[in-house]
C-alpha cells in the first residue's frame, strides 16, 4: 500500500476521476487498492455523488469496509443513505462489531434495528450484546474479533489455525488463553508463537499476569491502561473472569481524543460546541448560558469595585491598575488548573503528593508574582513618580498571582473529591473567582496604605 503525501493524493485523486469518467473498471481498481484505506477514504470523499455510485459498483461490499470504517461519522451517516440495502448489510457484515457498534450508536434506533434485522445473525447477536453496555465502558468498546485458545493446544496447531481465521480477527499479536468455562487464565504473543517449538502445549509458552479490564470500567480508564502497558489490546473480561472481548490500541487513541475534547470543551465553558461542524446558531446556545451565568457572576466584581468606592475617589490613579491586576491573575488561575485537571487525568496526583502540589503552585506563583511586583515598582516609578503608588500595586499583584495559582490548582481537586468531574472547574469559572479576590486584595492593600499614596 502506498501512503500519499498531500501532493501525491491529489495526483491520485485526478488518476481515479479519469478511470472513473472513461468507465475503465479494471484501471481503476489497480491504482485504487494501492492505497492505504485511510487515503482511499480521502479519495471516496472528494468524488461526487455519480462517482461513488460508480465506487459502489464496481467495489464489492467486503472491499468498500475498510474505506467506510476509515470515515467521520458524520460522513458515514451520509454515504449509508446512498447505499442499496443489500449492499450496505453486507458491508456491515464484513466491518469489526466495534465500528458497527459505533455506527449504530449515533443513529435512530428505528434505523439500527433495521440494519441489524438485515445481518448475519450471528454477528447481529454479537452487536446487540455489546449495545447493552452502557456507553462508554470497556463493554461498549470491546470488539468481538479476537482468537482465543487453550491450554492444551499445540503451537502447531495454533499457527495453522492462525492462517485460517487471522485475516477476521482485528489483532493477532496477542492470543489470549481461556480454560473449559472460557475463564481468561493466560496470553501468549505472536512472537512467542513463532519461536516456540510447534509440538509444545501452549501452557508451557503462555503468561499467566495477563493485564485485563472489567466490562464496566470507564473507557478513559481502558485507555490509561493501554497506555500505561505499552498494549495493542486488552481483554476485557466479565466479573467472573470470563473473557468477552477486546480493546485495540487504534480505539484507545479515538477515545482519549473524545475525552481530550471533552475535557477542554468543560474547561473552556464550552462544552459541547467545540465541533466544527456545528451551525454557528448550535454553537452560540451551548455558550450562551456559561457567558450568561459567567456575566452574572462578574457583577459580584462590580460590587467589590464599589465598595472601595471612596479609595477610588482618593487615588483616581489605582483605576489604571484593575485590569492588569484582574488580568494576570485569571492567567496564572487558569495555567494552574492546567496543571491540577492534568494531574487528575493521568492519575499522577495522589493523596500523599496533594500538598506537595499545592506547595509547588503556591511557590510558582509566589515567584512570578515577585518578578512581576519587581517590574511593576519600577514602571510606576519611572511613569508615575510614586514610588508608594509602585509599592501598592506591586505587593497587590505578589498577593493575587501568589493566592490566585493556589485557587486554579484547588478548585478542581475539591471537585474532584466531591466525585465530580473535575474538568467541570472550567478556566471563566477559575477567572471570574479569581478578579474578585484580587480586586479585593488591590483595595483592601491601597486603603491599608491610603496614608502613603
Amino acid at each position: 500500500m502506498t501512503k500519499l503525501t498531500k501532493k501525491s493524493r491529489e495526483q491520485y485523486t485526478k488518476s481515479v476521476m479519469d478511470e472513473l469518467h472513461h468507465g475503465h473498471i479494471q484501471q481503476f481498481r489497480d491504482i485504487f487498492f494501492k492505497l492505504h484505506p485511510s487515503d482511499q477514504a480521502d479519495i471516496f470523499q472528494s468524488l461526487d455523488s455519480d462517482a461513488r455510485n460508480l465506487v459502489y459498483t464496481w467495489l464489492s461490499p467486503k472491499e468498500f469496509a475498510p474505506i467506510f470504517e476509515n470515515l467521520e461519522i458524520q460522513d458515514q451517516k451520509l454515504f449509508f443513505l446512498e447505499m442499496e440495502q443489500q449492499y450496505s448489510s453486507s458491508m456491515f457484515n464484513n466491518l469489526f462489531t466495534d465500528d458497527v457498534v459505533q455506527f449504530l450508536s449515533d443513529i435512530n434506533d428505528y434505523r439500527a434495528e433495521e440494519i441489524l434485522e438485515k445481518m448475519d445473525e450471528d454477528k447481529a447477536e454479537k452487536i446487540k450484546a455489546i449495545l447493552s453496555y452502557t456507553h462508554e465502558t470497556a463493554g461498549a468498546i470491546m470488539t468481538k474479533e479476537f482468537i482465543s485458545i487453550t491450554t492444551t493446544s499445540f503451537v502447531g496447531e495454533v499457527l495453522e489455525r492462525l492462517r485460517g481465521e487471522a485475516p477476521d480477527a482485528e489483532i493477532i499479536y496477542y492470543l489470549y488463553v481461556v480454560d473449559e468455562q472460557q475463564e481468561l487464565v493466560g496470553v501468549v504473543s505472536l512472537r512467542d508463537l513463532i519461536i516456540a517449538d510447534p509440538k509444545t502445549y501452549i501452557s508451557e509458552i503462555m503468561g499467566t499476569r495477563v493485564v485485563s479490564v472489567h466490562d464496566d470500567l470507564d473507557q478513559e480508564e481502558v485507555g490509561l491502561t493501554i497506555q500505561k502497558y505499552d498494549l495493542l489490546a486488552v481483554p476485557v473480561i466479565s466479573k467472573h473472569n470470563r473473557l468477552l472481548g477486546i480493546v485495540t490500541v487504534d480505539d484507545v487513541m479515538d477515545i482519549l481524543e473524545e475525552e481530550t475534547t471533552e475535557d477542554f470543551g468543560e474547561i473552556s465553558a464550552t462544552k459541547g460546541a467545540t465541533d466544527i461542524n456545528i451551525s454557528s446558531f448550535e454553537a452560540a446556545k451551548r455558550r450562551s448560558p456559561w457567558i450568561v451565568l459567567l456575566m452574572v457572576l462578574g457583577m459580584i466584581t462590580g460590587s467589590v469595585i464599589d465598595q472601595f468606592e471612596d479609595t477610588l475617589d482618593s487615588v483616581f490613579a489605582l483605576a489604571f491598575f484593575i485590569p492588569m491586576i484582574m488580568d494576570s491573575g485569571g492567567n496564572v488561575g487558569t495555567q494552574s488548573l492546567a496543571v491540577s485537571v492534568r494531574g487528575l487525568a493521568l492519575g499522577t496526583v495522589e493523596k500523599h503528593n496533594f500538598w506537595k502540589m499545592i506547595r509547588k503552585e503556591f511557590n510558582t506563583g509566589a515567584l512570578i508574582g515577585l518578578f512581576s511586583m519587581i517590574i511593576i515598582l519600577a514602571i510606576v516609578f519611572i511613569f508615575f513618580g510614586n514610588p508608594a503608588l509602585g509599592l501598592v500595586v506591586g505587593v497587590s499583584i505578589l498577593c493575587t498571582l501568589t493566592f490566585s495559582a493556589v485557587i486554579g490548582a484547588v478548585i478542581p481537586l475539591i471537585i474532584d473529591k466531591l466525585n465530580f468531574d473535575p474538568a467541570i472547574a472550567s478556566g471563566p469559572f477559575v477567572t471570574t473567582f479569581n478578579d474578585v479576590v484580587g480586586l479585593m486584595i488591590y483595595f483592601s492593600i491601597a486603603t491599608y496604605l491610603m496614608h502613603l499614596l
